[in-house]
């Protein structure tokens, strides 16, 4: 076995187990689970009239300039490169970490939230109504540490994004929140509903002390993991990506709610004692017992 191979055998974990790298590989049982949870979430999001959309797996560093992402989440960022031209004949030989004297200029960014790519796939547009939006999509996160399925460099996450008035984006973190509480408490799942702080909103500028007395975003947590968060951004995406709103010529506001799919898995493994048939039937108890 050459030295590459080595390596990638160690950097890749079996089925249903996770890396010190923060990589996860999910077996049947846990897949299985994975699966029901998107039905639920995506029930959700189609029953009260969002649309779905795929968006690109990468942003360019000028879509992540424009969004903010190295001024906001330095510390999460991943970008993506290319072998030089000049290191592609020694690729065969190289193990381990790729020297960075062997790589273009990164032109690419990972998202660290999927609901980035749906700001950008609206930019410019005049919306002549309140729009609702829902995507599946992994995210990437640089942590300092990874732990588990509770903390990962890449995982799955579904997110419900509205754009539109700010009644509309206010109603989807209230029906939202409530049917994510509804969700945990079925399953016997305790969460904490926390405040937490908006990075889009400079800490000196007016929008940070009205977030100061009417707080935007909330994490719903568990055992000190959000399993799930809902974010009012004002009209921060719109003004960046251009998006109005026709009635009115104003930038559109948007709201934003996202489940992190590992991040479930977890929780329920702790509530069922790592049992994921057990897991699968309390999850469909639930999804009958809250509608």
């Amino acid at each position: 076995m050459n030295e590459s191979h080595t390596v990638n055998s160690i950097s890749t974990p079996p089925p249903g187990a996770t890396s010190a790298e923060g990589l996860a590989t999910l077996g049947t049982d846990q897949t299985r689970v994975l699966r029901l949870l998107d039905e639920i979430f995506l029930g959700w999001a189609l029953s009260h009239g969002a649309e779905e959309l795929t968006a690109p797996p990468v942003l360019s560093t000028s879509e992540a300039a424009l969004l903010d992402v190295f001024t906001n989440f330095p510390h999460l960022v991943s970008v993506v490169s290319n072998l030089s031209p000049e290191a592609r004949s020694a690729v065969g030989g190289m193990a381990g970490a790729v020297p960075v004297s062997a790589l273009t200029q990164a032109a690419w960014v990972l998202p660290s939230s999927v609901c980035f790519g749906v700001y950008l796939a609206h930019s410019g547009t005049s919306l002549s109504r309140d729009l609702a939006v829902t995507a599946l999509g992994r995210c990437y996160r640089n942590e300092a540490t990874y732990e588990g399925l509770r903390r990962l460099r890449s995982f799955q996450m579904r997110e419900v994004v509205a754009i539109g008035s700010h009644e509309h984006a206010l109603r989807l973190v209230r029906t939202y929140g409530d049917l994510t509480t509804g969700l945990a408490a079925a399953l016997g799942i305790p969460v904490e509903v926390r405040i937490a702080g908006d990075p889009f909103f400079d800490s000196q500028s007016p929008r940070a002390l009205m977030q100061k007395l009417a707080p935007v975003k909330q994490e719903f947590v568990f055992q000190g993991t959000a399993l799930a968060s809902v974010n009012v951004h004002r009209n921060f995406f719109g003004e960046r990506c251009g998006i109005r709103r026709r009635e009115t010529n104003e930038y559109a506001f948007s709201s934003c709610v996202g489940w992190g799919y590992e991040r479930w898995l977890h929780a329920l493994s702790v509530r069922y004692h790592g049992d994921w048939d057990d897991a699968h039937e309390g999850l469909e108890q639930a999804r009958c017992a809250t509608g």
